[in-house]
């Protein structure tokens, strides 16, 4: 049976709730460290997701924190929510946002938001290495234009999608597009294949491929604009963005499959959206803020 898997801050906990939002239950608790993005190998068992790390300064209440030392990290535990196991070690990066995977080629791909990185390792934490670097040194990582936020592959073509969300409200959001697979010998800080997509965003977070040529992203930034699920054409060219839902509360994780998406926020709500029939109704509300989010086969 397929559930949404939702990564719960202030519950400490990752969960699983069903397609239509009646069952929640907990598997796993103790998550202490931030937790942001997750992603699913049904293949091999397996659900890891990434730790922000501890912040710097406590966040207001339903406010996710901005600005980590160098603490993050990346855990990995069975579908069952057993054999929990670190992957990356706390400090094997700065803060991690969301994570993807080409689990066919065993690689785990995702968003280092003060490290201003997009970083990738094997499924077993090795190998890590960064294939954008978008600033170096304190200075920069105080800089919010730097920050990379959202990532999604498009395995087929072999390309890297990924969010720098910008200043908080800001307007400064951008999203980019490269190869992803970076050429022998390339600086992963001064790639000359980077191709800007948008520009002037509210404030881009999380990405998800839809079909055959589109992508979808959530946006925390102010309203009207803000708040809201994005879609715009990708393939064969690149079109103008539309909202297709609005009215969360700080939203950040997308999954979804067809016309089908949940959107989850920091209030504490997963949202159903069908771009198909039209349906954009709230279907669960944990009243905790929620990150990223994950369907499974559990």
């Amino acid at each position: 049976m397929t559930d949404i898997v939702a990564l719960d801050l202030l519950g400490r906990a990752m969960h699983a709730i069903s397609l239509d939002g009646k069952n929640v239950r907990t598997l796993v608790d103790g998550l202490d460290r931030m937790p942001d993005g997750v992603v699913v190998d049904q293949l091999r068992g397996h659900i890891y997701w990434t730790n922000m790390g501890t912040p710097d300064a406590p966040p207001a209440p339903g406010v996710e924190p901005e600005f980590f030392s160098r603490n993050g990290s990346i855990e990995r535990v069975d579908l069952d929510g057993g054999n929990r196991t670190t992957i990356v070690p706390i400090g094997g990066f700065t803060t991690g946002k969301q994570l993807t995977a080409d689990f066919e080629g065993g690689r785990l791909y995702w968003c280092d938001r003060e490290g201003m990185q997009v970083l990738t390792c094997d499924l077993h934490g090795d190998d890590l290495r960064p294939l954008v670097i978008t600033g170096q040194g304190d200075i920069d990582a105080r800089i919010p234009r730097n920050w990379c936020v959202g990532i999604c592959l498009d395995l087929d073509r072999r390309l890297l999608y990924w969010t720098q969300k910008g200043e908080a409200k800001g307007g400064d959001g951008r999203i980019f597009r490269a190869p992803l697979d970076l050429p022998a010998g390339a600086d992963p800080a001064a790639r000359t294949d980077i191709e800007l997509l948008w520009e002037n965003l509210p404030e881009p977070i999380d990405l998800e491929l839809y079909g055959v040529g589109d992508l979808v992203w959530t946006d925390r930034g102010a309203a009207p604009n803000g708040n809201a699920l994005y879609e715009a054409q990708i393939q064969p060219n690149v079109g103008t963005p539309r909202i297709i839902s609005s009215g969360y509360r700080e939203a950040i994780g997308v999954t979804g499959f067809d016309t089908r998406f949940y959107v989850s926020d920091l209030g504490g709500t997963i949202r159903l959206v069908d771009v198909g029939t039209g349906t954009d109704t709230d279907l669960v509300r944990i009243g905790s803020p929620l990150t990223g989010i994950a369907l499974a086969d559990l």
